[in-house]
């Protein structure tokens, strides 16, 4: 087994969160789904928790440290055993699971109810969820499978 490179999740992993703010801009700029506001649900969350104002920075930071470190480097483990042979089967595989973890733990948890169904939209808020968690879950996978395939080339 390769030795393991914290490099390449985490480049992988400011890939994927570059994309994923990159749509979370584009549905502000575009205004979609203006009543679905994940980020500020969480901050507002948060303020409750700790029983005071939180700054709308702390939940962008978290988001940034969570997909760019965090999730990265729990795919950079877990990759060989996610179904797929290349980085967007693999990256759909993790996103799928990403996206019902969030969907049933953390949505209820800042009080959008599972699949944020409290928002009042439907199924909208859910597909956006699950399109954001897509984007970044591909692009991450995608940008570390390359990352791998180039190191164990170069290596051979």
């Amino acid at each position: 087994m390769t030795k393991f490179r914290i490099w390449k999740p985490l480049l992988a992993g400011l890939c994927g969160t570059t994309v994923h703010l990159a749509l979370m801009s584009l549905k502000s700029s575009m205004g979609w789904l203006p009543a679905f506001q994940p980020y500020e649900s969480l901050q507002h969350a948060f303020g409750q928790w700790v029983g005071t104002n939180v700054s709308p920075v702390v939940p962008w930071m978290l988001s940034f440290v969570n997909g760019t470190a965090v999730l990265s480097v729990l795919f950079a483990r877990t990759n060989r055993f996610l179904p797929g042979r290349n980085g967007i089967t693999k990256g759909v595989s993790f996103g799928l699971a990403g996206w019902a973890l969030m969907s049933l733990i953390m949505f209820p948890l800042i009080g959008l109810g599972p699949f944020a169904v409290r928002v009042g939209l439907g199924v909208a808020p859910a597909l956006f969820s699950l399109a954001m968690l897509l984007t970044y879950s591909i692009a991450m996978a995608a940008v570390y499978i390359a990352l791998e395939k180039c190191i164990t080339e170069g290596s051979a």
